[in-house]
């Protein structure tokens, strides 16, 4: 099998509607835009959400809950995921992302204290939970908040 014997399957591809071809098209006479009224006109544009007059959905439904700007959003790692490290590494937030353990897009790390971990680390991130503060210094680790 190569890229010259593929095809596609059928109804993947459909051809456009030619509208104004004449009636025996079917698309033809008013070319699918029915009699009169705003929509049959040309440069006819509803704004999003429209429901020709009728109180929208979105202004229907109440409001609820806000939206905090300064939220500081974490990404959680695990000390079960630092187990991948030799002892003695420095674990950064740039050195998790190149491992692949924490993703981007994030405002920082912060390591929880989930699993177990059986190797001394210098570990740097924005927050550490209690209970994997206390198990990177059990090993004679240490916890640096950046």
């Amino acid at each position: 099998m190569d890229l010259s014997s593929l095809s596609n399957v059928k109804g993947a591809r459909k051809s456009r509607k030619r509208v104004g071809r004449g009636r025996a098209s079917g698309h033809g006479k008013t070319s699918t835009r029915g009699h009169k009224g705003q929509g049959s006109r040309k440069g006819h544009k509803q704004k999003l959400g429209f429901e020709g007059g009728q109180m929208p959905l979105f202004r229907r439904m109440p409001k609820r809950g806000f939206t905090n700007p300064n939220r500081v959003d974490l990404f959680a790692v695990n000390v079960s995921s630092l187990e991948i490290f030799t002892d003695g590494t420095e674990v950064t937030p740039e050195v998790l992302a190149a491992n692949g353990i924490s993703k981007s897009g994030k405002d920082g790390v912060k390591i929880l204290g989930f699993g177990t971990l059986t190797k001394k680390l210098v570990v740097k991130a924005n927050g550490f939970s209690e209970s994997a503060k206390a198990k990177i210094e059990a090993l004679g680790g240490t916890c640096e908040v950046i």
